[in-house]
């Protein structure tokens, strides 16, 4: 199966105030499956956020880019992946779907994150939420030496246990090459053509980064930020559909 056939949007939900996401969320119910939880969202909101995006029978996309000793990025992930299960049992939740650890972290750390996933996994007796390695922020310029560090960093990825990494469309194809279809790549800073950048230095269009080889598309203040976020979903789906 090519890779442009798994292709799936991811929407960050990057927004400073519930009711807004809110809004976003029901407007985008029928044509959004995956969201992305990150920084701001938890900071303001924790369990909340997700668990009323799960109660919707949502995938959570958890991006909280655990990077730390072993022992407390697996503590983190056995939360993160307790997530999955309501406080009090009188909801059914959808489970978490995906998280990050920050793969500069290191071999040990990471294998850490990855066992503390299938523990807490098996003893809830749910799904074990994929795990992707944070590479090179796509914020960074880029310089000569990003595509040997995403590499360097994407085969400790898969070394360690990890599903697979976050990484620019600049490196997809090279990842895609080295490790093998079955390895995830997950690209943000997706925009449509000529739209703006933002603060991203390293962007892609929906169909270059399927071209490339990636899995998963995340795209924030291109839909959040339109007239219409729906229709600015369905143009991005639109275009990975014609892949």
């Amino acid at each position: 199966m090519k890779e442009s056939q798994n292709a799936q949007l991811i929407l960050a939900l990057d927004i400073d105030n519930f009711a807004q996401a809110r809004q976003l969320i029901d407007e985008l119910e029928d044509t959004v499956d995956i969201f992305k939880v990150g920084s701001q969202m938890f900071t303001l909101y924790g369990p909340f956020i997700t668990r009323y995006l799960q109660a919707k029978g949502k995938k959570v996309f958890l991006d909280l880019k655990f990077h730390d000793i072993p022992h407390t990025v697996a503590s983190a992930v056995k939360s993160a992946v307790s997530l999955s299960v309501a406080p009090h049992g009188d909801v059914v939740l959808a489970p978490l779907f995906m998280l990050t650890v920050h793969t500069v972290g290191g071999k040990e750390m990471l294998e850490a994150a990855v066992m503390a996933a299938q523990i807490q996994a098996q003893a809830l007796n749910i799904p074990r939420p994929l795990i992707v390695g944070v590479t090179v922020l796509t914020s960074e310029a880029r310089d000569g030496n990003v595509e040997k560090t995403v590499l360097e960093r994407a085969r400790l990825a898969r070394e360690s246990g990890l599903d697979g990494v976050v990484a620019s469309v600049e490196e997809a194809a090279a990842i895609r090459r080295e490790l093998g279809k079955d390895f995830l790549i997950v690209t943000p800073g997706i925009r449509l053509k000529d739209a703006s950048k933002d603060d991203q230095k390293r962007v892609a269009t929906p169909a270059m980064a399927i071209a490339q080889g990636s899995n998963f598309l995340v795209v924030g203040r291109p839909i959040i930020q339109a007239p219409s976020p729906r229709t600015a979903a369905l143009k991005i789906l639109e275009e990975i559909e014609l892949r």
